[in-house]
């Protein structure tokens, strides 16, 4: 007789490979958006895109891994902290996206070029607070802006994964007893 649910580890790797691949299709849109839409990503939005990739390489890793016992409460940590620090980056786009015109400095240099004459912590503090740039809003999807969405999925992916690597065999097993 063929079993009726998946095995309860299996429901884990699952919940984790579903969790890469929406991280990997964010990101295909991310870039579709920007390569064929012409949406240029400005520091925060690049920020996120690093967040969500981040998300997507510890989702890969907890299912290619796939350990038993402590194991999985360590990715589960690692999912939100990158879960986390994506949807506060994404929180302070949409803040910056909220001041009224004006009340930011103008846009500086670019991205690579501040990379490449300052030193790293300064690059993401000068991200972090905001620019000109980051204020534009020009992309909309159900009249949220694309933060909005990326706060969004950072939420719900950020909890799946938690959910998943957390939760304990006896519930899994309880389903099928």
């Amino acid at each position: 007789m063929p079993p009726t649910s998946l095995p309860r580890d299996s429901t884990r790797r699952l919940a984790n490979v579903a969790g890469f691949a929406a991280c990997a299709a964010l990101i295909a849109y991310a870039l579709y958006s920007q390569l064929r839409l012409g949406v240029e990503p400005c520091p925060l939005c690049v920020f996120q895109r690093i967040g969500i990739a981040l998300l997507g390489v510890v989702f890969l890793a907890a299912a290619l891994h796939h350990p038993r016992g402590f194991g999985r409460y360590v990715y589960a940590l690692a999912i939100a902290l990158s879960a986390l620090a994506t949807l506060l980056v994404a929180a302070r786009h949409l803040y910056v996206q909220s001041l009224p015109p004006g009340t930011l400095p103008s846009c500086g240099a670019p991205l690579s070029v501040l990379l490449k004459f300052t030193p790293v912590w300064e690059v993401v503090r000068k991200v972090l607070t905001g620019s000109g740039e980051c204020s534009e809003v020009n992309w909309r999807f159900l009249g949220l802006a694309m933060p909005a969405w990326v706060l969004i999925w950072a939420f719900l992916l950020g909890t799946a994964g938690v959910i998943a690597n957390l939760r304990p065999a006896w519930l899994t097993r309880a389903g099928r007893d």
